[in-house]
């Protein structure tokens, strides 16, 4: 079965390198041959992203009439695998999606430095620290992700809570989800850890109400002590939550995309750690609740003197690959896929927080003005800055840890080696 699973993994990468820039002839703006740039990325085949390319294709076409723009979209839980063969054949698509963070940090080695050919963007765009390594910047930023907390305005009232007052400590949040499920039978928190991504969206979104500010920068510098008893203090809620039965019945068997925040949609659950880019966020929400009932809260304190703040960063960004042919042009493109017109639809249809600011956005419910009115006093989401392997790491031993076959203190010794050797 396993040979089974590997040879169709392998076929799959073998279909999706046809479609690459390198083997359509050079992408030159002047040169011969076949003008053409490839685009790979998880969200050119959703329909809330058609105008947002749409715009962005045809900003594009003015200043290169006579390139060809081919979007292939990949499938997100294989987008690295095969993006990773990509880049050991040195050949792919010319023009690439990362997330910010470790996603993109381990995988510059195969990517052009965009600092010449987006010094222009610099101060409209914010979010480009996910997006950088060793002084250099490698993708420019199409959304903003954070991690609010989500909370259901409608259950408060339910359970005789105010609804316009979240609580602020977590003894308070405690005395709330008790009161929740008392009232209203509801889980306190909707959690997905079946891809062990749970984990991260937890330390980001309680991170700033545990660490100290000084702890906190530290964490984003480089400067992490995993033996810190605050840090410690977050891998035990997560333990502790879900055996008092705070969470879902069987977070590590539910998955987080879109498993866990339908649950909260739903009114199954009183609160979740979200997203505010295009997935997991207010918009969806508001399919099913009214986005009156959308409350937005900051972490609770932890620990005193903490100063709880939005976590976030980049999200999404646009990447050059080192082997095409032409970067000049391929960098315009990133520029075209970054441009006001574009990212305007972007947040119309999407309802992403978008990496321009500046653009007057519709304020759709009192969510999405409570995450943007957060935006200027957030801070860097604390797991973006992990390497991709230490985050892996987190998320078997996070799997581990609510099963109870690890303790703490030994996940926080392997995760401080991993961090340690990079």
């Amino acid at each position: 079965m396993r040979r089974r699973t590997r040879w169709a993994a392998l076929l799959l990468a073998a279909a999706a390198l046809a479609g690459c820039g390198s083997a359509s002839g050079p992408a030159s703006p002047s040169g011969g041959g076949t003008k053409k740039l490839v685009v790979w990325d998880w969200k050119s085949g959703d329909d809330a992203t058609a105008a947002y390319l749409d715009r962005a294709k045809a900003g594009f076409a003015k200043r290169h009439p006579g390139v060809t723009v081919e979007f292939v979209a990949q499938p997100f839980d294989q987008y690295y695998t095969l993006l990773g063969t990509a880049i050991q054949a040195g050949r792919g698509p010319d023009v690439m999606l990362f997330n910010g963070g470790g996603r993109i940090r381990d995988r510059t080695d195969a990517l052009v430095p965009l600092d010449p050919y987006v010094a222009g963007d610099r101060d409209r765009l914010t979010g480009w620290d996910a997006f950088r390594e060793g002084g250099r910047t490698y993708a420019a930023p199409v959304t903003l992700q954070g991690h609010p907390i989500y909370y259901d305005k409608k259950l408060y009232e339910q359970a005789g809570l105010d609804p316009d007052r979240p609580p602020a400590t977590w003894s308070a949040f405690l005395d709330a989800c008790a009161t929740l499920r008392k009232k209203t039978g509801t889980a306190c928190v909707a959690l997905g850890n079946k891809e062990g991504a749970g984990i991260q969206f937890f330390l980001s979104g309680l991170g700033s109400g545990a660490l100290t500010d000084r702890e906190y920068d530290d964490w984003i510098a480089g400067r992490r002590d995993w033996t810190s008893p605050h840090v410690k203090r977050i891998f035990e809620l997560w333990k502790e939550t879900d055996a008092a039965g705070l969470d879902n019945k069987g977070a590590n068997s539910t998955a987080l995309f879109n498993d866990a925040f339908a649950l909260f949609s739903s009114g199954k659950a009183a609160h979740v750690i979200g997203l505010m880019s295009d997935v997991g966020h207010w918009k969806d929400f508001a399919e099913f609740l009214a986005p009156d009932d959308i409350g937005v809260m900051r972490a609770p304190v932890i620990t005193a003197g903490a100063t709880p703040s939005l976590p976030y960063d980049g999200g999404i960004g646009y990447a050059v690959a080192k082997w095409t042919p032409d970067p000049v042009l391929a960098a315009d493109l990133v520029r075209s896929l970054t441009s006001r017109d574009a990212l305007a639809a972007f947040h119309a249809d999407a309802g992403a927080i978008v990496s321009d600011t500046s653009i007057d956005v519709p304020k759709d419910g009192p969510a999405v003005s409570a995450i943007l009115s957060e935006i200027e006093s957030g801070e860097p989401a604390l797991h973006v800055a992990l390497s991709s392997r230490t985050l892996d790491l987190m998320g078997r031993l996070s799997q581990q840890l609510l099963s109870g076959s690890v303790t703490v203190d030994e996940a926080l010794r392997q995760l401080a080696v991993s961090d340690r050797e990079g």
